[in-house]
């Protein structure tokens, strides 16, 4: 089931993430405190507030306090593309934080999930998560057979991730 809100607090969530790419590292806390003033419009109980939560710690550098967030949002019921969203970057911070394990688990699930176009994301995110086990040709295997001109989300990231691969370890 899809939780939703009113189309002002979607758009105005719209707009504050829409400013975090010209976000400097030093005003994280300012955005974060951006969505928290949104999220306490939400009502009690919706897993929107612990996934937008998620997303700003996540996008701010801190996967270990976002990976609750994300498994709170979907436990409240977050369903839908925001529900495959949760799963994606849950895998992600998991993988972050050492427990790439859980993430192929969820993501694995969801390669037999209906099709969207998050479809690459998965396995973008799935790959990584299977190279961080030393499993790196399944994860070659699955960005190969994935490979497009660009994702629908997740470019910076995933480009990030791909240059961390083939960057020497300090």
């Amino acid at each position: 089931m899809e939780h939703r809100v009113d189309q002002d607090w979607d758009d105005r969530v719209t707009a504050a993430w829409a400013t975090f790419d010209d976000c400097p590292e030093a005003r994280a806390a300012d955005f974060r405190s951006v969505i928290d003033a949104l999220v306490a419009e939400l009502p009690d109980g919706s897993p929107l507030g612990p996934f937008e939560r998620a997303c700003a710690w996540d996008s701010t550098g801190h996967s270990d306090l976002a990976a609750p967030l994300y498994r709170e949002a979907l436990a409240r019921g977050l369903s839908g593309y925001k529900g495959r969203r949760a799963k994606i970057q849950l895998s992600s911070s998991l993988r972050n934080i050492g427990q790439a394990e859980e993430g192929v688990k969820l993501l694995t699930s969801e390669l037999d999930g209906p099709s969207d176009e998050l479809d690459d994301a998965i396995r973008a995110c799935l790959a990584l998560c299977l190279s961080s086990l030393g499993r790196d040709r399944e994860g070659l295997s699955l960005v190969l057979g994935a490979l497009a001109p660009h994702l629908p989300r997740y470019q910076r990231s995933m480009a990030n991730y791909a240059r961390a691969l083939v960057e020497p370890e300090d």
